[in-house]
């Protein structure tokens, strides 16, 4: 693109003073409308040398969407090629330039050329500082807020609103607070920014806390604390949290429907993801890809199959995300023949496979125990999908032949990978070792776990009980010995159950039920009942 310029110009724009002013503005108008039509970047360069030649190359208004429609197409080499033979740009340029290198994940060049605007004393104001905001780290966050206190934009909403985020992501939660308390209106939205930050850090608490003092929470506050619960792994107090929503008759968006139905789905909570699903259908919630992929999710996780094909077929506009949840979910439920077919539509439908899709359909084989498919899909992942194999795609082939009992073929194949295996992997192959009764080569692998200090405690369980089932009770008293020594506890068991639309939790031994009187209560008169049972069929 830029050989047209040199090629017109000598490589620098044209100035011309003597053009009617009414002739000029008709072009312009006509000359962004042009690009704001392109599709793809093979359309600019005509209507770049056509800016050249009506001499739009010195108009900042063409420049500016020039850049903005190469950066937008993905070519922001082109962009920036446009934007340096440029003489003297002012801050609106920069801005376009700067938002084009970060959109393209190409951070460094946006911040190096801030530096330069700065440096050449162009002014910035609250848009550039926004945009250069998001390609910075921690310590460029603090050399921009420095200069925002120099130039007097600390009372900028937009600005201290990013470096609220910025900080937040950055993990500096110290500044991010500060920034927050010097803001003179903390109104919901700077509250939602600050909840991000506490969840984004896993200060669920502190996010709690704020989120309470809030007195007036809008939507997107309430659904901002039950997705900070949600990626915290605070399953029951986000559905908590989404009641106390219904009970204040907050309106609910496709966003909050996502986060309550990525609680249920890790709950297990299936009448509460069916109510979700009739309240999206009657609040005439879009069923977008973002809430149809949820849905299909939430049915599979929670073992309504039916349900999840069902949403999934009532989807129109599927994408590649809706094609790997269905995958996964089949893979899941061990209808691995559908799972199969669901790849081939997705395949003949145009869509690309990838990393996950790939996992699910080796996932798909691993269940049904299609070891010649599976084996094919994987060493047709570079070959035919392009994808490079990562550890869950090795570790899916080790599942496989584990299941199907070539557990020899399965440890060579660990050993003879290109990458190292993970606990994951070989905790796999060794619970398929206990399932065939492998002891030597369950010894083996246990072994070279417990030596790569990953294992945990389902390690030293699993080979005990390879023991134990070879009658080798020595062995075995000798490794829970082991594992006691070593400080390593058994995770307790956990049950849940859902009534009324609650989950109640158990764990052994647990006792901090709030009706654990009756429940034990209860349960002993169910003991007394099964004795007698016994009893009674002893004399019959």
């Amino acid at each position: 693109m830029i050989s047209s310029i040199t090629a017109t110009t000598g490589g620098q724009p044209v100035f011309r003073r003597d053009l009617d002013p009414n002739a000029l503005r008709l072009t312009r108008r006509k000359t962004i409308n042009l690009l704001r039509n392109c599709k793809n970047i093979a359309q600019v360069p005509p209507i770049h040398a056509k800016i050249i030649r009506t001499f739009h190359g010195q108009d900042a208004f063409v420049v500016f969407e020039l850049i903005r429609i190469c950066s937008t197409l993905d070519s922001v080499d082109c962009a920036y090629d446009v934007f340096r033979y440029v003489p003297n740009p002012n801050v609106y340029l920069y801005t376009a330039m700067i938002d084009g290198f970060v959109s393209s994940n190409r951070s460094a060049d946006g911040v190096s050329l801030y530096r330069r605007m700065i440096r050449d004393s162009v002014s910035p104001d609250n848009y550039v500082i926004t945009s250069v905001l998001k390609a910075c780290d921690l310590e460029e966050c603090r050399e921009v807020h420095g200069q925002v206190l120099k130039l007097g934009f600390g009372s900028s909403r937009s600005v201290v609103l990013k470096l609220m985020e910025v900080y937040g992501k950055c993990g500096d939660l110290v500044d991010a607070k500060k920034v927050f308390d010097e803001m003179p209106e903390r109104d919901e939205v700077a509250a939602t920014v600050m909840i991000n930050c506490y969840s984004d850090c896993g200060c669920v608490k502190e996010a709690l806390e704020l989120f309470n003092d809030v007195k007036v929470k809008d939507t997107v506050c309430w659904t901002a604390m039950i997705d900070g619960l949600v990626r915290n792994k605070e399953m029951n107090k986000a559905l908590e949290l989404f009641r106390e929503m219904q009970m204040e008759n907050v309106s609910v968006n496709e966003f909050t429907a996502v986060c309550v139905l990525s609680a249920c789905s890790d709950l297990g909570a299936l009448e509460l993801g069916r109510w979700v699903h009739s309240f999206v259908e009657s609040q005439r919630i879009k069923l977008s890809n973002f809430v149809g992929n949820a849905l299909v999710n939430m049915y599979s996780r929670c073992g309504a199959i039916y349900e999840a094909k069902l949403v999934f077929k009532g989807m129109r506009d599927k994408d590649v995300v809706s094609y790997n949840t269905m995958i996964s979910g089949l893979a899941m439920h061990g209808e691995s023949f559908e799972a199969i077919k669901g790849f081939r539509e997705m395949v003949n439908r145009g869509f690309s496979p990838n990393e996950v899709t790939l996992v699910a359909l080796l996932n798909a084989c691993s269940h049904g125990g299609l070891l010649d498919i599976g084996i094919e899909v994987f060493r047709s992942m570079e070959r035919v999908f392009h994808v490079e194999p990562q550890i869950e795609h090795y570790g899916c082939i080790v599942d496989l032949l584990g299941r199907v009992g070539r557990l020899e073929e399965a440890y060579r194949f660990v050993e003879n990978m290109p990458i190292e295996p993970d606990h994951i992997m070989l905790g796999a192959l060794l619970s398929a070792c206990k399932i065939h009764g492998n002891m030597e080569l369950g010894e083996k692998v246990a072994k070279r776990l417990i030596e790569s200090e990953d294992s945990d405690s389902g390690t030293y369980v699993l080979l005990s009980n390879i023991y134990a089932s070879s009658g080798k009770w020595k062995e075995s008293s000798e490794v829970r010995g082991s594992m006691r020594d070593s400080g390593i506890d058994k995770e307790p068991g956990c049950s849940t159950i859902e009534l009324d639309n609650q989950i109640h939790e158990f764990l052994v031994g647990d006792t901090t039920h709030p009706e654990k009187e009756a429940i034990y209560q209860r349960l002993q008169e169910l003991n007394r009942v099964l004795k007698f049972e016994d009893v009674m069929f002893v004399y019959q």
